[in-house]
Order: structure tokens, then C-alpha cells, then sequence
């Protein structure tokens, strides 16, 4: 590629970014006066900084989804800005709404967090896809995509991947999240924390729903993989990348800044490492079980010879 190619790509890329860091912006105001006032501790970067970093994060990622996709035009402007959406917002307000509507969300924020980052999403991924070029429709046939697996292998793929979800979750979670002593007086149970099976057995009792939303949640997640698989035109090891890093960053970017929803900078930085690492792993697992047929048990573990990617 050509020093002027590579500017050219770069000015593009860099028109992205001012787009999303518009649009980000834009988006948030939809919850101006409706978080309620009051005091945060400091994020690791200042909210300017933070701002930056989150829109280059979130810029280099879709304009990666974009580029590496086999398809074009409004096929991957649609398809791609709803797997965007929900992966970096229906999911993250669901749980929003199940654990902090109690705490720190109001009925009337709820929806608007929703509303926020509806602009960044629904306008700024389909005009990626015409400024990076890809405005025509296009396609490069792939016999070993995820379209051709049986639907038994669906079936139990599917089950395996949400009982991984439910692990990974729950697992992160605990050992991760739940060591901190301040994340737990925040979510209303401070003191010691309990033994695992212990606080698995307690959950269950209190709060027998969690696991089936979280199950729920998996689904929704795959849901939003299934885009980005059938449409990377690069290897299962990249798309799997991609897909873990849209997974883990977007949702977990803010946390590197001041949160009156989210005020105690601990709580904020043990959430960051527990979700992020949670659900990167998943995202490498989706790809890995999503991405083609697999024709034995062997052929799973890779220890099989084939053509696919």
C-alpha cells in the first residue's frame, strides 16, 4: 500500500472519529438532567480524556468491522448497526436496569440511557460503511460460514455457549467483582464475603431469576455475534478477536471515568476488569464453537486437518 493510500485511509478513519465523538456527545443528551446530582470519585482519566479514548476505542473497532466484513452497502450498514447496538447497548442497560434501578437509576433515566447511543450507533455505522468505501453492495462466497452448520449442531452449540456465558458470569463475578469489599456494601451486602457455593446457594434463594436473565443475556449476545461471523471475510482467529474486543471494551470504556450512577471509582475498576475479561472470553468462544460445521469431537479440538478457516 502506497504513503498516499495509507493517508488516505487515515483521513477517513479520522473523519470516523469526529463523526462518533459528535454523535457520543449528541447522544448524551438525552440523560442531561435526569442523572441524579451528586458527587463521584475521580475515574482513572479526567471525563475530557476519558471522552477520547472511549470514541477512539469504539472508532477503531467499528471501522475494523466494517473493513474486515465481506459484505457491502445497506446489508452491512443494517446488520452490523443492530449487532453493534445490541451488543454495546441493549445489553448493558438490561443489566443496568436489573441492578441498579434499586440503587442509582431512576424510571425515567432508564430509557434515555437507551436513546444515548442511538445516534453513534444508527447513523454513524452506516456512514463508516460508505466512507470506508464499502457503500456497494458486495459479497465474497464463503462455503464454510456458520449459514451451513446443521441445526443440531445449532441446538448444542447454543446450549454449551450459554451454560459457558452462565460460568464465565458467575465465575468473574465472584472471584473477580465480589472480592471488593466496597462493591459489596454498594449492591447492599457489606461486610465478609461468603464462601462461593455458599453465595451461589444464597443467590439462588434470594434472587432465583438472575441465572435465567443471565441465560437470556447469552442468547442476546450470540445473537449479536452471528453478523459479525457470517460476514468476516478474515480467519476465525481475527474474527474471534474482533469479536471479543466488541464485546469486552465498548461496554466497559466508560468505567475509566467519573460515574455519578456508578460513584465509587473500586466498584467502577472491578467491573471493569470482571466484565471485560468475561465477556472477551465468551467472544472468542462464540466464534470458536459459530464459526463453522465441526465434524467430530477431534475436529473441535483442532486436531483434525481442515479447510476451513
Amino acid at each position: 500500500m502506497s504513503i498516499k493510500s495509507i493517508l488516505w485511509y487515515a483521513l477517513r478513519l479520522f473523519v470516523v472519529f469526529i463523526l462518533f465523538t459528535v454523535a457520543y456527545v449528541v447522544g448524551a443528551g438525552a440523560v442531561a438532567g435526569k442523572v441524579a446530582a451528586g458527587a463521584s470519585e475521580p475515574g482513572l482519566v479526567s471525563s475530557e480524556v476519558g471522552l477520547l479514548i472511549i470514541c477512539f476505542i469504539e472508532t477503531a473497532i467499528i471501522s475494523a468491522l466494517v473493513l474486515t466484513s465481506r459484505w457491502g452497502g445497506w446489508k452491512l450498514a443494517v446488520l452490523l448497526s443492530l449487532a453493534y447496538y445490541g451488543a454495546t447497548t441493549v445489553l448493558m442497560q438490561i443489566e443496568t436496569w436489573y441492578f441498579l434501578s434499586s440503587v442509582s437509576v431512576s424510571p425515567d433515566l432508564l430509557p434515555a440511557l437507551f436513546i444515548m447511543r442511538l445516534p453513534a450507533t444508527f447513523i454513524v455505522v452506516p456512514l463508516s460503511v460508505w466512507i470506508l468505501g464499502k457503500g456497494k453492495a458486495q459479497i465474497i462466497e464463503n462455503p464454510n460460514s456458520a449459514r451451513v452448520m446443521p441445526a443440531r449442531q445449532w441446538i448444542w452449540k447454543t446450549a454449551f455457549l450459554a451454560l459457558a456465558y452462565l460460568t464465565l458470569y458467575w465465575s468473574a463475578g465472584y472471584f473477580i467483582a465480589w472480592q471488593n469489599p466496597e462493591l459489596r456494601a454498594f449492591y447492599g451486602q457489606p461486610g465478609a464475603a461468603v464462601p462461593f457455593l455458599a453465595h451461589t446457594l444464597n443467590t439462588l434463594r434470594a434472587d432465583p431469576g438472575l441465572f435465567p436473565f443471565q441465560i437470556f443475556r447469552s442468547l442476546l449476545w450470540i445473537l449479536c455475534a452471528l453478523p459479525v461471523i457470517r460476514g468476516s471475510k478474515v480467519n476465525a482467529g481475527w474474527t474471534a478477536l474482533l469479536l471479543g474486543i466488541m464485546f469486552s471494551l465498548p461496554q466497559n470504556a466508560s468505567h475509566i471515568i467519573a460515574n455519578p450512577l456508578m460513584p465509587i471509582a473500586s466498584v467502577r475498576l472491578s467491573h471493569l476488569v470482571e466484565t471485560a475479561s468475561s465477556t472477551f472470553v465468551f467472544g472468542l468462544l462464540v466464534v470458536w464453537l459459530l464459526h463453522r460445521e465441526h465434524t467430530s469431537v477431534r475436529d473441535l479440538c483442532g486436531l483434525t486437518p481442515s479447510s476451513a478457516n
